[in-house]
């Protein structure tokens, strides 16, 4: 049986490294649109095999024991989803096709299957696919440095941005493409707000600008404001409980900045033209700002062709 799936007006793809990124990362703002009806895709590039494991009794899954956290990471990167509200996800080529690299440097930057290791081309081809199916007018994913360094974020952040070259020719690239960021602005805030705590995140850090992902404010393009779903980010992030743990610093910040921290997500835009923004920078408050609108007849919705 032939199976037509129409797709919603909205189509937002984002690109992650491993599973908890979405979460930490862009969960508000995942949740946001999949509440607002937009089609969320997430693709998710490894399984997170070389993750450290913060649950006691499940150390023995670690990759110099059973390495089987790939595995276990599967479930917990559904439940995450779930609690966000996404119901489109896929692993890059495949569950297991490439594997978590580790930190930058380490020696599992060189197995076989290290997506640091990944042809460019390869990998893009596997999202380009992806493209083609979705038709995503809006595209997140990482700077160059990977946010903060790791290979496996950097490499993301090439095959996506390869991917949208190889896409374009074909008409389906998309319009818009975003980096996570975050602004110095929030970062001074944070380093103010820590500053000779117990529970500091930032011990050792004097200026905002020491850290790698420090965006100067007028660099950002969008501040989405999904305060709504702070809950629902702070519930993927409780899924991926072998990489979060309880006491992670993470829900520590949520706790003094409570559905602010939790609910407002932060993007520089790489690709396609900025829409009306507001404040002294003009932040956009919505991605697919300056697209065309949803009633616009040469905006027509994406028929999908499956088989059961």
């Amino acid at each position: 049986m032939t199976v037509v799936t129409t797709l919603p007006d909205r189509r937002l793809l984002l690109v992650h490294a491993h599973p908890d990124d979405e979460a930490i990362g862009t969960g508000s703002t995942m949740a946001h649109y999949a509440a607002a009806g937009a089609h969320v895709t997430l693709v998710t590039c490894t399984l997170g095999e070389e993750g450290e494991i913060h649950v006691p009794e499940l150390a023995q899954l670690a990759a110099a024991e059973a390495d089987q956290l790939g595995g276990y990471r599967i479930a917990e990167l559904a439940a995450a989803c779930a609690a966000l509200g996404v119901t489109d996800h896929r692993f890059l080529g495949g569950a297991g096709r490439y594997r978590d690299s580790g930190m930058m440097g380490l020696p599992t930057n060189e197995h076989p299957r290290a997506f640091w290791q990944a042809d460019l081309d390869e990998a893009a081809r596997h999202l380009v696919e992806i493209m083609r199916e979705v038709r995503p007018q809006v595209m997140i994913t990482y700077d160059g440095n990977g946010f903060y360094g790791h290979p496996d974020h950097i490499q993301a952040h090439r095959v996506a941005m390869r991917a949208v070259e190889l896409a374009r020719p074909e008409g389906f690239a998309p319009t818009k493409v975003y980096w996570t960021a975050m602004p110095q602005s929030v970062l001074e805030a944070g380093l103010t707000h820590f500053a000779g705590s117990s529970d500091n995140p930032f011990a050792g850090i004097e200026k905002a600008t020491e850290l790698p992902f420090c965006t100067p404010d007028a660099q950002i393009a969008a501040r989405i404001d999904a305060t709504e779903q702070h809950a629902a980010k702070e519930a993927a992030m409780r899924a991926h409980a072998t990489q979060i743990p309880a006491t992670s610093w993470l829900y520590s910040i949520a706790g003094n900045f409570g559905a602010e921290f939790m609910g407002v997500e932060y993007f520089t835009l790489a690709v396609g033209e900025k829409g009306p923004g507001s404040g002294p920078y003009g932040w956009e408050d919505d991605l697919f700002a300056g697209l065309p609108a949803a009633d616009d007849p040469d905006r027509s919705p994406v028929g999908v062709v499956g088989h059961r």
